[in-house]
């Protein structure tokens, strides 16, 4: 029970920084539609529940999320659990986006990524893993085990939060949702 308790503290302290997490804490404002369908999406996806997906799914487009805005939660969603649920959630939006469209119903395509950072992703990924934790990220499970180090900063944090289609917020409820 400790060593959940403590890779969930670990998780939340690793994606949200002091200043965003205080932030968070002292609004009163609740979530957003758009937000509350991402945080759904996210974690439908996670578990596998694709009924759950579906219905969660069009109430994101329903509430003005657009179409890429959810595949980039879908694409964001294998670095946490795993390429088949990826997958199976993108055909799942890839499907309905058909259903609807054969209705009548012309959801918002919305922006698309734009081109990645200049220079290698590890440099603008250790800086984004920086920014969001709020100090450079480091210890003994990198020294052990110095792939992950590079797999994250390089690929999550660079190659993934690099992207501009999502903000960080945004893609920090996405996490959240999903490994809650």
């Amino acid at each position: 029970m400790k060593r959940i308790l403590l890779g969930t503290a670990c998780s939340l302290l690793f994606l949200m920084n002091h200043t965003e997490a205080q932030t968070m804490n002292n609004s009163t404002e609740a979530l957003s539609p758009k937000e509350r369908q991402i945080a759904a999406i996210s974690a439908h996806t996670a578990r596998g529940d694709m009924d759950g997906l579906k219905t969660a799914l069009a109430a994101g487009l329903d509430a003005g999320l657009s179409l890429n805005e959810i595949r980039e939660v879908l694409v964001q969603m294998y670095a946490y659990c795993g390429f088949p649920r990826s997958l199976n959630a993108l055909s799942s939006l890839m499907e309905l986006s058909k259903e609807r469209a054969a209705r009548g119903i012309n959801d918002r395509e919305g922006a698309e990524a734009g081109a990645p950072p200049a220079g290698r992703s590890i440099e603008f990924g250790t800086e984004n893993q920086t920014k969001l934790c709020g100090a450079p990220v480091k210890g003994e499970l990198f020294q052990f085990a110095p792939a992950i180090d590079e797999f994250l900063k390089a690929h999550l944090f660079g190659d993934i939060f690099g992207r501009d289609n999502l903000d960080w917020k945004t893609r920090e409820l996405a996490t959240i949702a999903a490994l809650a």
